[in-house]
């Protein structure tokens, strides 16, 4: 069975099919690091974790790419406050960001670039707009002029029209939907050299100058979290499209954000879950567990119940992990065994990575191996004894390589699970 994903542009799930075959290209939009991360920073960064092993389990060459926003309006702001060098407090919240991805098992993407190592490339993405009519200068900054675009909201299905009241006019702008491509400084802020005199990119800028150096002017997905869609992806497409003539992205997956008690976790609500925090409280598995548990493309609630919920079948996963201890000559499996344990988990993960179908299969599998050590008839198979260190193997395998899950002593165990 092909893999087949959900595609915000289509609104369709299609076949995930790579532009190079048995290769992959995926960028996400990474972090803007004015601060400690919060959960919605970890379940993006958890879901496409898992896809991105996914598709590595299933023999595809994946380019990994993940950026970092080193420099933005909010950095800017925070550093002033606290009198400190905007690079520094950069570099400060970049390791705690990744700091808590490892402590999440997150493995690091193939590339994180950052908006200030990327320069060049956005000067010359910029320059080429501006030559090809798509952008202009105007009182020291760029920007990019939308009604050259005309399939601008193609991808969050707004039309230009919708959102002009949602705009805050610009004086020099010559529609209120045209946005920055280059902003020029203000006094004592940090700048850099350019043909349109000190300034800093803009936001959606450095997305596309990234994607197009590290992964080609097309590639097989760009993902981020739902509220990324717009403005900020549609606003890449409205650059990259118009440059190239085609779609940067084959497949746009969208990750679905999280609440607490009804609302969106956000900072401008002042109700975000410190990601350092957490991770005092609860075990990393059982976040993991936690970020998994619902559709990935599905909005996600953050409750007491659910975490001590998923804090339980990391225990159970845990048990089960202790008492059929891997052989030292399979503990660094690289691939399935191919049995029935490991067909049932593709099946789920090729219809549209449905994370909880694949973690019904996983703990189905248990309760097979449980049974048959036991000597006990159970639903997977029906000869129970047969097969099960194989089983036990792709459980391993599946846990440990796709699921991402570090078996580690649980702090106390409970009855509940899924």
């Amino acid at each position: 069975m092909a893999i087949h994903s959900y595609n915000t542009m289509s609104r369709k799930v299609e076949p995930l099919e790579p532009i190079s075959p048995g290769k992959m290209g995926i960028y996400v939009c990474g972090p803007t690091v004015y601060d400690d991360p919060h959960l919605g920073h970890a379940r993006s960064a958890v879901v496409f974790d898992v896809i991105v092993r996914y598709l590595r389990a299933k023999g595809l060459g994946v380019t990994y790419v993940r950026n970092i926003t080193d420099v933005d309006d909010k950095i800017i702001a925070k550093a002033r406050l606290q009198n400190r060098d905007f690079k520094a407090l950069g570099r400060h919240y970049t390791r705690r960001y990744q700091e808590a991805m490892q402590r999440l098992n997150v493995q690091p993407p193939d590339a994180e670039p950052r908006a200030t190592e990327t320069i060049l490339p956005i000067h010359d993405f910029i320059l080429k707009l501006i030559q090809t009519g798509h952008a202009y200068a105007s009182g020291g900054n760029v920007y990019f002029a939308v009604e050259s675009f005309p399939q601008y909201g193609r991808l969050s299905h707004r039309s230009l029209q919708s959102i002009i009241p949602d705009l805050a006019p610009g004086a020099d702008k010559r529609h209120p939907a045209d946005f920055a491509l280059w902003k020029k400084a203000m006094p004592e802020e940090p700048a850099w050299h350019s043909p349109w005199g000190p300034g800093r990119p803009g936001w959606h800028i450095e997305c596309s100058a990234m994607s197009t150096h590290l992964l080609g002017e097309t590639y097989d997905i760009h993902g981020g979290g739902s509220d990324l869609i717009f403005p900020h992806h549609e606003n890449e497409i409205a650059q990259s499209q118009s440059l190239f003539g085609q779609l940067p992205a084959n497949s746009w997956i969208h990750n679905g954000l999280v609440f607490i008690e009804g609302e969106k976790m956000s900072k401008s609500l002042g109700n975000t879950l410190n990601l350092y925090d957490l991770l005092e409280q609860y075990a990393p598995e059982a976040l993991r567990l936690f970020l998994l548990s619902k559709q990935y493309r599905r909005p996600i609630e953050f409750s007491l119940s659910a975490m001590k919920e998923t804090s339980a079948c990391w225990e159970r996963l845990h048990r089960f992990f202790s008492s059929n201890a891997q052989p030292a000559a399979e503990s660094d499996q690289t691939a399935p065994r191919g049995g029935v344990l490991w067909n049932r988990f593709c099946n789920a993960m090729d219809t549209d990575f449905n994370f909880p179908m694949a973690l019904s299969v996983v703990f189905e599998g248990i309760r097979h191996a449980n049974r048959a050590a036991g000597n006990r008839p159970n639903s997977m198979d029906d000869t129970p004894a047969r097969g099960t260190a194989d089983l036990v193997s792709d459980i391993f395998f599946v846990c440990r390589e796709v699921l991402g899950i570090a078996v580690e002593p649980p702090a106390e165990i409970s009855t509940q699970c899924f």
